[in-house]
């Protein structure tokens, strides 16, 4: 029998980089995403002897950061918000490859849609079984297809709108 340490280790090894980009949609900052990821293996790690195989351990781990992100976009709501400064922007001045400014584009992008959108699609750029997101965001297979469809239209939307500047 693995011990909780070795289990947890596994687990995150094999969940992290998808939480961190789930908290990235989430957030659009690398701190903060983060922090979040960090927050949602301390709750995981706490909760692992209530986990109980009824749902892959992903998917689990998926309610979880989900649930981190939303609790954190309710203060963060609640907070003035003067982040994006010149000066934030100035300090910023990292030689960015095109890759990463299309990357970076789309995160903002998608930060720029509903909670429950930013969810789907980030998980369809993590290229989780469909079956698996559908479980996750609470919905059908045949009702997750609907909407994938209709939020990469609305994110092509946001996107152009981006690309005329």
């Amino acid at each position: 029998m693995a011990t909780k340490e070795a289990l947890f280790k596994e687990i995150f090894k094999s969940n992290s980089k998808r939480v961190f980009h789930l908290c990235y949609g989430y957030t659009g900052d690398n701190d903060a995403a983060n922090d979040l990821m960090q927050e949602t293996f301390m709750k995981v790690w706490q909760n692992l002897d209530k986990f109980r195989n009824q749902a892959l351990i992903s998917t689990w781990i998926y309610r979880i950061a989900v649930n981190t992100c939303l609790s954190w976009l309710r203060v963060e709501k609640r907070q003035a918000k003067e982040e994006l400064t010149d000066n934030i922007i100035e300090n910023k001045k990292e030689e960015f490859s095109e890759k990463n400014e299309q990357v970076a584009l789309l995160y903002k992008c998608i930060s720029q849609l509903e909670e429950n959108e930013r969810l789907i699609i980030t998980m369809v750029l993590d290229e989780l079984p469909y079956a698996e997101i559908a479980d996750i965001a609470g919905i059908s297979e045949g009702n997750l297809r609907v909407k994938i469809h209709r939020i990469k239209h609305k994110l092509t939307e946001i996107y152009n709108r981006y690309e005329r500047f």
